[in-house]
């Protein structure tokens, strides 16, 4: 039986619909004129690097150093950790049989002859194939290029010749082939600015550090592998909102309600953005969506994120703590070394997963909502400062900057190239001393085999 609430929706979208139409339409038209769809700010991890910094549209090696600045004098960059997702890549072969599964529906159903549908129909082809599953693009070679480029006019003292050659650089990535490809990248961003010919650096392959989540096995019994733990996601899939997105796009194909599922709903809008975000091209599948429909769509990437790599678990943070480990103890040792005049490791480089960064900015307190994400609260949640669409594009990157100043050493932490204070910190390069001291109970305890021991169900014991 139909709720209620599905009916008065249904009356509204109906209605609504019949009134927006040529505004919608003419929405459609003007965007298929620009360069970049008018949604691309919203599609999560998913999205391109640029959006979040737009300079990088028109010179890709631009850096502005005067971000650097540690709000102190006497200051020299001594070690940086960055910890990197890996850069654009194919979808994955479970999104590639929805879109085709979006494609022959809109052959053969779709009965709308409005322009960048017929193109659809007659000019685009389905050329994503199962056998890419993943596998990173040019773009994403280029994302890594370009930011090896970008570190190292940051930080030439670091980032340099001298110091790769005497392997002070160590690079460290994911054993998943987007991962080694991207870090391969990365090094050859290096030495085609160097100019050296030769076979660049070799790179350790360490899963325990970069998908530490696959290692942890409370975090695979209780989220992975568990239906329940995404319920907040499954139940904003049958929202409202939805509803109203999926009747939309029903209307613009001209086919039955019934026939746009969600996960028809978000092929499309994954068709828009891989199109986007591999060929630079605002695809006439944008034109699905409205700005409206984008961040309901966005929400519901969110929410997944939020609830499988985000506070929606304890122990998806806490899965992080070997990671979080590792990066304090290279910390320390820098400032241990550095007394002695001198820094064995001057820089390492980390390849991950956005499934690697969430969970350890989590850990650390980053972009905490007063209000949990939950199904029914998307209309109090515009201002959430959880958007993965900001946070952990293609490329994306948290760079850890330790400082030797004259008042003592110093921790900076940049965002995708920005700086960000570090939570509960009101300066944007604290003594290092005060962010250990802030995170002294992580430092001291997330000891990952204790958090990550499997749940036990409870037996009742019989004497």
């Amino acid at each position: 039986m139909t709720s209620a609430l599905s009916k008065q929706t249904l009356l509204f979208t109906t209605f609504s619909l019949a009134l927006t139409r040529f505004s919608y339409c003419s929405i459609a038209n003007a965007n298929v004129n620009s360069s970049i769809p008018a949604i691309a700010n919203y599609f999560g991890t998913k999205g391109r690097y640029e959006e979040i910094n737009p300079y990088l549209i028109n010179d890709i090696l631009s850096v502005n150093k005067s971000l650097l600045k540690p709000g102190c004098t006497d200051c020299t960059a001594i070690h940086v950790t960055a910890i990197i997702r890996h850069g654009t890549r194919y979808p994955t072969t479970k999104n590639i049989k929805r879109m085709q599964r979006l494609y022959d529906l809109v052959l053969n159903d779709a009965m709308n002859t409005d322009k960048w549908l017929t193109e659809i129909k007659t000019k685009w082809e389905m050329w994503y194939t199962e056998d890419m599953d993943g596998k990173l693009v040019e773009k994403g070679r280029d994302d890594h290029r370009h930011l090896a480029v970008r570190l190292a006019t940051f930080f030439p003292s670091l980032m340099s010749e001298e110091n790769l050659r005497s392997h002070r650089i160590r690079f460290i990535t994911s054993s998943k082939h987007r991962c080694v490809d991207s870090i391969v990248a990365f090094q050859e961003g290096l030495l085609n600015l160097w100019k050296v010919t030769e076979v660049g650096p070799s790179h350790e392959i360490n899963d325990e550090l970069m998908r530490f989540f696959d290692q942890c096995k409370k975090f695979v019994d209780d989220v992975e592998n568990n239906k329940t733990a995404l319920e907040e996601v499954h139940r904003f899939k049958a929202s409202a909102e939805m509803k109203i997105v999926q009747m939309k796009m029903a209307d613009q194909l001209q086919v039955p309600y019934n026939h746009i599922t969600p996960d028809l709903v978000e092929a499309a809008f994954f068709l828009c953005s891989y199109e986007f975000a591999i060929k630079s091209l605002n695809s006439p599948w944008c034109n699905l969506f409205d700005e409206t429909d984008a961040q309901v769509l966005e929400y519901k990437n969110d929410l997944k994120q939020y609830w499988k790599r985000g506070y929606g678990h304890d122990i998806n943070r806490k899965s992080s703590c070997t990671l979080f480990h590792d990066l304090f103890n290279r910390l320390d040792k820098a400032a241990h070394e550095i007394r002695f005049g001198h820094v064995s490791e001057a820089v390492t480089i980390q390849v991950g997963h956005a499934e690697t960064l969430l969970p350890l900015l989590a850990l650390m307190g980053f972009f905490k909502d007063e209000t949990p994400l939950t199904a029914d609260n998307f209309d109090l949640q515009h201002g959430r400062t959880f958007r993965t669409s900001r946070i952990v594009p293609y490329a994306a990157n948290l760079v850890f900057v330790l400082y030797d100043c004259s008042e003592g050493l110093r921790l900076q932490f940049l965002l995708n190239e920005t700086p960000l204070k570090f939570p509960g910190i009101n300066h944007q390069a604290p003594l290092y001393n005060t962010v250990r001291e802030t995170y002294r109970e992580l430092l001291h305890g997330c000891n990952f085999e204790k958090e990550c021991e499997p749940s036990r169900p409870n037996r009742n014991c019989e004497l």
